[in-house]
């Protein structure tokens, strides 16, 4: 399938304007061919109002073929084949293995969403019966939720798929019955266009309304911008930088109606590694951190970049074997040049904190856009004392915190910002401890992991990769296992509407086989 360098406006191929972008690859610092032109205002007006007129016929469509329509997008992104993960390598610089992988976690996506989808409980249905006798009569009430309108989704850089033109938010958005408009990452433009290629194909053969799918390039401090303050678009959906998304935050808030940002954005993904743990746990601890630090090059959004324990010999002692399988591990080459040298600067910074010590590096092989993952210790008064110290630094980096007692352990985990995960390594001496620690961290993250290690997020109803600002914008949302879906409803309430009105969710036979609260007690369906 060849690479035209072409964005996706509904059903039409479109060549962008301006000045070229190219791909890039990270191990070489070469451009890649063709050059993609840029999205014009043309562009982005024309995208959203297909996808404003796409908006309801698409939502009222059978949930069958609602969900039929997101396995088939799955259908067609695993027909690319080969293709696909050959210019993504080239592209980002990642490993074969861990990129057939993402592919298979972005079809994953797609067939959860299908099937919750299918299952219809996601409209959350619910009747309360009239009671004309009651003094006042109470009228037949009904409720569903219903996409929130055509959404703006943005790519992200560290995952080429799984967060990108057919990722998560994408997949979401649609299973909400929401036309979508990708704005591209520039980091993997060849990548983008395989996939939106593949979508495009799906929504042709569903008998979809062409603007329930488009693609652009362009920058986001302009294409971008322009998406976020379109009228017709009704949320968006970011993976990226905490400048970024608070920018798309703020562009949002001004518009004369606001809409929701679902922005993911910063996070450091404390692990507190509690004496008994660091006692038995020993050098198996200690690999299992430094293989999760370096994973993807740390480009991971729950990459642990902070680690608190309570000094003592067995902590030095996990140390020094960090230390030895940190210096073990090579260079591995980041995602673009602009990620590498913020990577760069955060470590240069970090070097020159009084009281932080650098305790490990690994090697400095390595080409091009190559990052030595470091390690680094201090005290508890030279944490307490740096708020940088919890601010990321994108990538194999991280700094382990000494303290004194527990007390002091607890006194930071409470000051700690908002996190994706919260990671506890405890055994059955730590329980005392880690039941003072729960509460705390459970306030702080939008998922708390007991003797494991936080990179690795599964495809799940049960997951929420979420938490409470700046880990996101939106700490009762998360955008991966199924309750994503409901970033993109509302709920509608439906009054004394006539029975040959009703969507089929609502209607007294039940024709959806759905479990309803009705009358407020649960009537459990058969589904379909």
């Amino acid at each position: 399938m060849a690479i035209l360098g072409e964005m996706i406006i509904g059903a039409h191929s479109v060549r962008g304007a301006g000045t070229e972008v190219f791909g890039f690859n990270p191990a070489t610092r070469e451009d890649l061919q063709p050059g993609f032109g840029q999205a014009t205002g043309d562009d982005v007006e024309r995208a959203c109002a297909l996808a404003s007129e796409a908006f309801d016929p698409y939502r009222a469509l059978p949930l069958e073929q609602r969900a039929a329509f997101l396995e088939m997008v799955a259908e067609e992104i695993l027909a690319i084949g080969p293709e696909l993960i050959e210019r993504a390598q080239l592209e980002t610089g990642l490993p074969q293995a861990r990129l057939e992988g993402e592919r298979m976690r972005t079809v994953t996506q797609l067939r959860l969403f299908a099937k919750v989808v299918r299952d219809g409980y996601f409209m959350d249905a619910t009747i309360d019966s009239a009671l004309p006798e009651r003094a006042p009569p109470r009228p037949d009430l009904r409720l569903r939720k219903i996409g929130l309108g055509p959404v703006v989704v943005f790519g992200a850089s560290n995952f080429p798929l799984a967060f990108s033109v057919a990722g998560g938010d994408t997949a979401s958005a649609l299973a909400a019955g929401c036309p979508v408009v990708v704005k591209a990452h520039s980091a993997h433009p060849g990548t983008s266009e395989l996939v939106g290629r593949a979508v495009q194909r799906a929504v042709k053969a569903s008998g979809l309304p062409e603007g329930v799918f488009s693609m652009l390039f362009g920058d986001g401090r302009t294409v971008g911008q322009q998406l976020v303050s379109h009228p017709a678009i009704k949320a968006v959906g970011f993976t990226g930088s905490r400048q970024g998304g608070l920018a798309l935050l703020r562009t949002a808030a001004a518009r004369p109606e606001p809409i929701p940002v679902y922005a993911e954005m910063s996070s450091v993904n404390p692990v507190f590694l509690l004496p008994a743990a660091v006692q038995t746990g020993g050098a198996t601890l200690a690999q299992g951190f430094v293989d999760s630090l370096t994973l993807g090059v740390g480009q991971f959004c729950t990459n642990p970049g902070l680690v608190f324990a309570l000094a003592g010999a067995e902590l030095d002692a996990f140390v020094t074997a960090s230390a030895q399988a940190l210096r073990a591990k090579g260079a591995g080459t980041m995602l673009t040049a602009g990620i590498h040298d913020a990577y760069t600067k955060g470590v240069t910074a970090f070097n020159a904190v009084d009281g932080l010590q650098l305790v490990a590096q690994g090697t400095t092989e390595g080409n091009g856009c190559a990052a030595q993952a470091a390690l680094y210790v201090c005290d508890a008064a030279t944490y307490m004392g740096n708020p940088a110290l919890e601010d990321e630094v994108f990538g194999p980096c991280a700094v382990l915190v000494r303290f004194t007692d527990a007390a002091q352990l607890l006194q930071a985990a409470e000051h700690l910002h908002g996190q994706l995960t919260v990671t506890v390594h405890a055994r059955e001496g730590d329980l005392d401890l880690a039941a003072k620690l729960l509460p705390i961290v459970e306030r702080k993250a939008g998922r708390v992991l007991f003797n494991g290690f936080p990179t690795g997020v599964e495809v799940a109803h049960a997951m929420v990769h979420g938490g409470p600002f700046p880990a996101t914008s939106d700490s009762r949302t998360t955008s991966v296992g199924a309750s994503a879906i409901d970033r993109f409803l509302r709920p509608v309430c439906y009054q004394n509407v006539p029975g040959s009105l009703l969507q089929e969710a609502l209607r007294d036979d039940n024709p959806l086989g759905l479990s309803r609260l009705q009358d407020g007690t649960l009537q459990v369906g058969g589904g379909k």
